[in-house]
C-alpha cells in the first residue's frame, strides 16, 4: 500500500510538470504566430527567426516525451489495479481457508475432550447443569420472521429489530444430488468443505445447502448452514449472505457457529444498508453469547467500532 501511495504521489508531480510544459508550449506557439503575422505585414519576404524554430522544436520533443510518460503511467495504473484485485481475491480465500482450519482444530479438540469425559463419567458425580446465557435459546434481539421478516416489540436489553425488506427468503432449486449417498453425514460435511478449500464456492454452496436439507437435525447442520452463508459473503453477494445467516441464527441458535453467525449477520445487514439492525446484532453478540470464543467477541467489538455503532442503554 505504501508503494501505491508513492506511485500516486509521483504521478501527481509528473502531471503538474506536464501542465506547466503545455502552458509554456502554448505561449511559445502563440507568441511565434504573432511575430510571423507582423513580419508578413512589414516585409514582402517571410523570414523566420532560427531561435523561434529551435524553441518550437524543443517543445515538440518535450511534448513527445510527455506523451510517452502518459503511456507509462497508464500502464502502471492498470498494473496496480490488477494487483489490487488479485490481492483482494487472495485475502478472501485466505480468510475462508483459515476459518476451515480453525474449525478442524476445534473439532479435534472436542473429540479429545469427549473421549476424556467419557472415561470419567462412571466415577464422576452428576452435577446439575445450569443454563448459561447464550447456551440455550438466544436472548431477544427482536423477533424476525424468516418468511416475511415482520417484527414484534419486546422489552429486552436489545431493542427489537425492524422489518428488513431487503432480505428475501431463498428458494432452493432442486438439482441432481451432489453429496455421495454412501457416506455418513460427517463424511458428507467434509466432502462439502473440500469445495471451499479449493475455492469452488458455487459447488460448495450447493453441497452445504443439500447437507442442511438432508441432515437438518444433525449436530453439524448449524456449521453447514454457516458455511453455506459464507459462500455468498466471499463472493460479495451480501443480500443472499444475510438471508442465509438469518436462517442459521433462527434454526441453530445453540450451534457451535451461532456467535460468529450472528456477528456475520449483523455485518451483512450493515453492508446492504440496514445499519441500525446490523449494529443491534453486532452489539448483541457479547450480550447473547458471553461464553463465546474471545476472538469472536473481540471481532464484534472491532466491527462495532468500525461501523460506528452506538450501543443502546439497558
Amino acid at each position: 500500500m505504501n508503494t501505491s501511495k508513492a506511485d500516486n504521489h509521483n504521478i501527481y508531480e509528473i502531471l503538474d510538470i506536464i501542465k506547466n510544459d503545455l502552458k509554456t508550449l502554448e505561449r511559445a506557439v502563440y507568441s511565434g504566430s504573432i511575430e510571423i503575422e507582423k513580419n508578413t505585414k512589414n516585409k514582402s519576404d517571410t523570414e523566420f527567426d532560427p531561435n523561434s524554430e529551435d524553441v518550437l522544436t524543443r517543445h515538440l520533443l518535450k511534448l513527445s516525451e510527455v506523451e510517452e510518460q502518459f503511456r507509462e503511467l497508464t500502464n502502471k495504473f492498470e498494473e496496480i489495479n490488477f494487483k489490487l484485485d488479485k490481492l483482494s481475491n487472495r485475502v478472501s480465500k485466505l480468510q475462508s481457508d483459515n476459518q476451515i482450519r480453525l474449525e478442524d482444530i476445534e473439532n479435534n479438540l472436542d473429540s479429545i475432550n469427549t473421549i476424556k469425559s467419557d472415561n470419567k463419567l462412571s466415577s464422576a458425580p452428576k452435577i446439575e447443569k445450569k443454563i448459561l446465557p447464550g447456551s440455550s435459546q438466544p436472548q431477544d434481539l427482536g423477533t424476525i420472521s424468516y418468511k416475511d421478516l415482520e417484527t414484534s416489540e419486546a422489552n429486552q436489553q436489545i431493542q427489537s429489530i425492524d422489518t428488513t425488506a431487503s432480505i428475501v427468503e431463498e428458494t432452493f432449486q432442486s438439482e441432481d444430488k451432489l453429496l455421495p449417498t454412501d457416506m455418513s453425514p460427517k463424511e458428507q460435511y467434509e466432502f462439502a468443505t473440500s469445495f471451499l478449500k479449493v475455492g469452488d464456492y458455487g459447488t460448495a454452496e450447493r453441497a452445504f445447502r443439500e447437507f442442511v436439507l438432508s441432515n437438518s437435525e444433525h449436530e453439524l447442520a448449524g456449521s453447514a448452514q454457516y458455511w453455506y452463508a459464507e459462500t455468498f459473503r466471499i463472493r460479495q453477494l451480501y443480500t443472499d449472505a444475510a438471508s442465509a445467516y438469518l436462517e442459521g441464527y433462527q434454526k441453530y441458535p445453540k450451534g457451535k457457529k451461532a456467535p460468529i453467525n450472528l456477528l456475520k449477520l449483523g455485518v451483512s445487514m450493515v453492508q446492504i444498508g440496514e445499519k441500525d439492525q446490523g449494529c443491534k446484532m453486532i452489539n448483541g453478540v457479547e450480550l447473547q453469547y458471553p461464553n463465546a470464543n474471545q476472538s469472536v467477541i473481540q471481532k464484534a467489538k472491532y466491527e462495532s467500532k468500525k461501523f460506528e455503532c452506538v450501543k443502546q442503554d439497558s
